[in-house]
């Protein structure tokens, strides 16, 4: 389409493991079209050799950087060198960091002042400053494993894989505030852009996280909202609403 968003996909081989390559390149598929796919680590390492069939047959450009000095990653230099070179060509609109190194915590927050999209992916040990420092982040354990959603039980649905982001408790409050903020006067929410605030104001949202593939069972496992589906003269589905409950609490 031709207004999908442009993205640059920068890699920190030294913080990434080659099995997320897949999952990577299809997850920022859906924020828009990658025209640049570059991975940075020092390749002469017999460590570096598993990456080789991966990258041929995704077409990602592997950039040479020799670790000078012990203890100093040359790897971050290249990347936020490559990152604002590519930003003054002015030829995307979006970046797709992918590390688990706070060290990208600035080069994002630059990023983002310049306009761009900053998408950011890493293992569950990303510290928060460089997840906050995103746009969107994605946990790399999530969209490497198929997520079953939970049995229709009274439990709570809890976050899966160990991983430390939002609470459940949080993401709820947050929905009920924005559902007032939002609302018509009967109270109804679009649930479109219930799920875009509730990224600008957690970057780590995603529903997969609590084990969901969609954002509508998502809330209505939460128990505490009412959903309206609308639909065209075709049938399908359109728009959908979401509303407090009125009767019950939780």
């Amino acid at each position: 389409m031709a207004d999908e968003k442009r993205f640059a996909v920068l890699i920190d081989a030294d913080n990434v493991s080659e099995k997320y390559i897949k999952f990577i390149l299809d997850e920022i598929s859906n924020d828009g079209v990658v025209t640049i796919k570059r991975i940075y680590g020092d390749w002469t390492r017999s460590a570096m050799n598993s990456w080789k069939n991966v990258l041929l047959d995704n077409s990602i450009t592997p950039i040479q950087q020799y670790g000078y000095t012990t203890g100093k990653n040359a790897t971050d230099s290249a990347m936020i060198i490559d990152a604002m070179d590519i930003l003054y060509a002015g030829n995307i609109e979006g970046f797709c960091i992918v590390s688990s190194d706070s060290d990208f915590t600035r080069l994002a927050s630059r990023l983002r002042e310049s306009g761009m999209i900053v998408v950011g992916m890493g293992e569950k040990k990303t510290p928060s400053p460089f997840i906050a420092a995103c746009n969107k982040f994605k946990y790399l354990e999530v969209l490497a494993q198929d997520v079953i959603p939970p049995s229709n039980s009274d439990e709570k649905v809890q976050n899966i894989s160990g991983l430390d982001y939002t609470s459940l408790d949080a993401v709820r409050n947050t929905v009920l505030t924005i559902v007032e903020e939002t609302s018509d006067d009967d109270g109804w929410a679009s649930l479109g852009d219930i799920g875009n605030i509730l990224t600008k104001r957690y970057p780590d949202f995603d529903v997969r996280n609590y084990g969901f593939k969609k954002l509508t069972p998502f809330i209505k496992s939460l128990k505490i909202f009412d959903i309206r589906a609308v639909r065209g003269k075709d049938g399908r589905v359109r728009l959908m609403y979401v509303r407090e409950k009125t009767h019950e609490k939780y």
